[in-house]
């Protein structure tokens, strides 16, 4: 297997290859957490890998079918509502101590946080779905711009106890409802090892192949800890060596691979660049500046046959949606013309007009 074969390999592995008739949950079902701190380009990340429509998406989000919370690292993240407690169970103790650490600069300790957990529960008891702002004001918490984070901190910390999670959205903003309310935990509860052997086998179904590094980064846990997740579960996953490092993989031919010719038009930090430690596989060095930033941002890009060739980006507008792109390499009218034949899967996802700039 080379690097070009790799990048083909995690099309398929997340669901890009073809298009499938699978259900947005099912979609967040198999990649496990999709990042999500970008709202509507998160839900594109969705839409690209079925024929889901934007709407449909959102009654999905709704409905507790599809959770966004805070869970893996300290973002946003889409998880199915079958995932959420026991992946909670496994990465919240991790993530909540980042949370705690930057509390603490604003006088707020762990016990201050209970308190406060106590209180919401209260605000939020009999399916109550009020957003962050009002909650801070049934708390009397006063908003300051230095207080910003306080705000994210305490509900990232209550998230990250399983006690909130998103409630229904109140026009465009995102309200926050008791987890147990929307989806009852389960009677059972995984291990910390069953938890992480559950975590690192759906990262390589869904992701592979990738690395150790790979996997530590997207996870969140630190590489020894992976290294003996994936050592427990070695069993059930595939592995190829190139260049000294080792690809793990779940199910899938590592001999013959369909090259099918593929064009994708893909969200700011969809999973098929965020998800690896290192994207040489999906895209040049050359080129990764001109994607995302050293701090973590990253742009919608236009992907040909697995790799990166460009960015775009969308305005919405009244009765239409305006697109304009940007490609590393100078491309040809007549090859535009074939490369914008990619960009219609988001008009049907949108359910509105494309035009393009």
């Amino acid at each position: 297997m080379t690097h070009q074969e790799i990048s083909h390999h995690r099309l398929v592995s997340q669901k890009l290859s073809e298009t499938n008739s699978c259900s947005p949950q099912e979609i967040v079902h198999h990649l496990g957490a999709m990042q999500a701190q970008d709202y509507g380009m998160a839900k594109w990340a969705i839409g690209s890998r079925c024929n889901a429509t934007e709407k449909e998406i959102e009654e999905a989000i709704n409905s507790t079918k599809i959770i966004r919370t805070h869970i893996l690292r300290p973002t946003w993240h889409f998880v199915a509502a079958e995932d959420i407690h026991w992946m909670l169970d496994v990465s919240g103790p991790q993530v909540k101590k980042i949370v705690i650490s930057s509390a603490k600069k604003y006088g707020y300790d762990i016990q201050k946080l209970n308190k406060i957990n106590s209180s919401i529960e209260k605000i939020l008891s009999g399916n109550n779905h009020l957003t962050r702002e009002e909650i801070m004001q049934e708390l009397n918490i006063k908003k300051s711009s230095a207080q910003d984070f306080l705000y994210a901190a305490i509900m990232m910390n209550a998230e990250l106890d399983g006690l909130v999670c998103n409630g229904k959205m109140k026009g465009k903003q995102m309200t926050y409802a008791l987890l147990e309310e929307r989806v009852p935990k389960p009677k059972t509860k995984l291990t910390k090892e069953e938890g992480l052997a559950k975590l690192a086998k759906r990262y390589f179904e869904s992701h592979g192949p990738a690395t150790l590094l790979d996997f530590s980064w997207w996870s969140g846990f630190p590489p020894t800890i992976c290294k003996n997740t994936i050592n427990a579960i070695q069993l059930q996953l595939n592995s190829i060596v190139i260049d000294d490092q080792t690809y793990w993989f779940v199910n899938q031919n590592n001999t013959t691979l369909n090259l099918k010719k593929s064009i994708h038009f893909l969200p700011a930090f969809d999973e098929i660049l965020i998800s690896y430690k290192t994207r040489e596989a999906s895209i040049l060095l050359d080129h990764q500046s001109k994607v995302f930033t050293n701090n973590g941002i990253f742009k919608p890009i236009i992907l040909e046959n697995s790799k990166v060739i460009g960015t775009w980006k969308r305005t919405i507008k009244k009765d239409h949606t305006k697109i304009e792109t940007e490609f590393f390499n100078e491309t040809e009218s007549h090859k535009k013309a074939i490369l914008f034949e990619g960009i219609k899967a988001f008009g049907n996802y949108l359910e509105t007009k494309i035009v393009i700039e």
